[in-house]
C-alpha cells in the first residue's frame, strides 16, 4: 500500500505542475485579447474566420465545428464519466491540484491544532499540537491562493503579459482587481472550507459521484462486517482509518454515505498497517465488479 500512495503522490505532483505550466507552454489557454484557444501549442480554430473571409463554404465550417468542438467535447465528457462510473472519483483523489492542497493543509493543521478542520470540536488522538505549524498552515494557504490566482489569470491572458506586469508592478487595474479578489477567495476557501468545497461545491466531483453511485459494481471500499469486533483493538489516532480519510468520511460506512469518496486508498493503508501489527488481515479492501455488487446487496440487507 505505501507504494500505491507514492505513485498517487507522484501523479498529483505531476498534474499540479502541468496545471501551473500549461498556459506558459500553450498547452491549454484561452487568449481573451485574440479570442483564441490554444491547445497543445497550436491555435485551435473552428474555421469561422475562414468562412467569413470566403475561404471555405458553410458545409466545411459546419464539419469543422462538429469535428473540432462537438465531437471532442462529447468524447471527453463521456470518457470522464465512464471512468467515474467504473472507479469513482479517481480524478479527485489521484490528479486534482486542489485536492492535493487539501491533503497538505490537513497535515499542517493536524500538527498545529490536532484537528483536520478549524471547525472540529474534538482533537484527533495523537502527539500534542505545535503552534509553530499555524504559520506553516496559514502561509501555505495564502501562498497557493496567490499562485492559483495568477495561474487562473494566465489561462485567460498571455502569461508573459501577466508575469511581466506582476514583476514590474505594471498590471492593469482590471488585472489587479481580478488577482486580489481571486487571491482572497481562494485563500479563504483553503483556510476555512476546503472540505466543504470538495464535497458539495465542486461540480466536477459532484458529477463523478453521481456516476459512481449509479453503478452497483463500481470500485468501492468494502468492510468485513463479520470481523468488526477486531476494530475495537485499533489504536485511535491520526493513523487510524477513522481519521485517515482526507474528505472526513468514515470508511466503514455503507456506500451511500461515502458519496464523496475519492478512492485515495489512505483508509485501506491505515487499516492494513493496524491489522498487520496484530498479525491480522485488514478489514477494509477495494472491491469491484461482482464483489462490489455483493457488498452493495449486503448493505441493502443491513448485513
Amino acid at each position: 500500500m505505501p507504494d500505491l500512495q507514492r505513485r498517487r503522490r507522484a501523479l498529483q505532483l505531476g498534474f499540479f505542475a502541468l496545471f501551473l505550466l500549461a498556459p506558459a507552454l500553450d498547452l491549454l489557454r484561452f487568449d481573451l485579447h485574440e479570442a483564441q484557444l490554444w491547445f497543445l501549442g497550436q491555435r485551435w480554430t473552428l474555421g469561422i474566420d475562414a468562412f467569413r473571409a470566403g475561404q471555405i463554404d458553410a458545409t466545411q465550417v459546419a464539419l469543422s465545428i462538429l469535428l473540432k468542438a462537438i465531437v471532442p467535447a462529447v468524447l471527453t465528457v463521456a470518457g470522464f464519466l465512464y471512468v467515474a462510473y467504473r472507479w469513482g472519483r479517481l480524478y479527485c483523489g489521484w490528479l486534482c491540484p486542489h485536492f492535493s492542497l487539501v491533503e497538505t493543509l490537513n497535515g499542517l493543521l493536524l500538527r498545529a491544532s490536532g484537528r483536520l478542520s478549524i471547525w472540529d470540536r474534538e482533537r484527533v488522538p495523537g502527539p500534542p499540537p505545535q503552534r509553530i505549524y499555524w504559520l506553516a498552515f496559514g502561509g501555505t494557504a495564502l501562498f497557493f491562493g496567490f499562485v492559483w490566482s495568477i495561474t487562473l489569470l494566465t489561462y485567460l491572458l498571455p502569461p508573459r503579459e501577466i508575469w511581466g506586469g506582476l514583476l514590474s508592478f505594471k498590471m492593469t487595474p482590471n488585472q489587479t482587481r481580478f488577482l486580489l479578489i481571486a487571491w482572497g477567495l481562494i485563500s479563504a476557501e483553503l483556510l476555512f472550507a476546503r472540505h466543504l468545497f470538495c464535497r458539495f461545491g465542486c461540480a466536477v466531483g459532484f458529477f463523478q459521484s453521481l456516476a459512481w453511485m449509479a453503478n452497483p459494481k463500481g470500485l468501492v471500499v468494502s468492510f468485513a462486517r463479520p470481523r468488526a469486533a477486531e476494530c475495537r483493538d485499533c489504536e485511535p489516532g491520526p493513523d487510524s482509518c477513522e481519521h485517515a480519510c482526507p474528505m472526513r468520511l468514515r470508511p466503514r460506512n455503507i456506500k451511500r454515505l461515502m458519496f464523496s469518496c475519492v478512492q485515495c486508498g489512505q483508509c485501506l493503508e491505515a487499516c492494513s498497517g493496524s491489522h498487520a501489527a496484530r498479525g491480522q488481515q485488514p478489514n477494509l479492501e477495494w472491491t469491484v465488479g461482482v464483489d462490489a455488487l455483493r457488498e452493495t446487496l449486503k448493505q441493502r440487507r443491513g448485513g
